[in-house]
């Protein structure tokens, strides 16, 4: 007797699409979530508050200029701290990266001073917007120098900068709590309860 081969069925054989490790969920990367991208990001919010604060002013609002002068303030405040009690110490004697530490740790001084002449300024104060404009000036000075420089430096050198990410998110939970109850907003829209500058409509 002869087999019917017509009606014999394709053989289904495995893809390379089928291998388990192919449909495995991608790993995100460390550096998603670690001490250098925190800082990164903390960067982003500065410049974003800078172009907020520029909006605002042509704007001729100067309850809103008050507000993000406030937040920026506190921002760079925060920053400085996070870099001088956790991230420097943790960093500084990292082979290529040292020399260059020394260098932030003197940018991020100037902006911190810069900053503190924030506080207490009123939206329509004649030295609000000079004062706003030397900050951005340092600001970017030292975001540049970190950011081109001691950053990649840091990550090249190794170290736990994942296990620095722990530790720099916690100190920044409590240093924004703190400040964000301190006397220093007392008198701003925040303080009495309205939306943040930032991102309010320009109309």
């Amino acid at each position: 007797m002869t087999t019917d081969t017509s009606k014999t069925e394709p053989i289904n054989l495995p893809s390379a699409d089928d291998h388990p490790a192919v449909k495995m969920p991608h790993a995100q990367s460390t550096q998603d979530k670690d001490a250098v991208a925190l800082l990164t990001a903390n960067h982003s919010k500065i410049k974003q508050l800078f172009t907020e604060y520029d909006r605002v002013q042509r704007l001729g609002d100067t309850g809103l200029k008050a507000d993000l002068a406030q937040q920026l303030a506190l921002e760079v405040e925060v920053h400085a701290l996070l870099k001088e009690e956790i991230f420097y110490p943790a960093i500084k004697d990292h082979g290529s990266a040292a020399h260059l530490v020394r260098a932030s740790i003197q940018g991020q001084a100037e902006a911190s001073e810069l900053a503190a002449r924030l506080h207490g300024l009123a939206g329509d104060d004649a030295d609000l917007d000079s004062n706003v404009t030397l900050l951005r000036t340092a600001i970017e000075r030292s975001i540049h120098a970190d950011e081109s420089e001691l950053f990649p430096a840091v990550r090249q050198d190794g170290g736990n900068l994942l296990a620095l990410y722990d530790q720099l998110a916690d100190r920044k939970a409590q240093l924004e709590q703190d400040m964000a109850s301190s006397p220093l907003r007392t008198g701003t829209r925040e303080a009495s309860g309205e939306h943040s500058a930032v991102g309010q409509a320009d109309s």
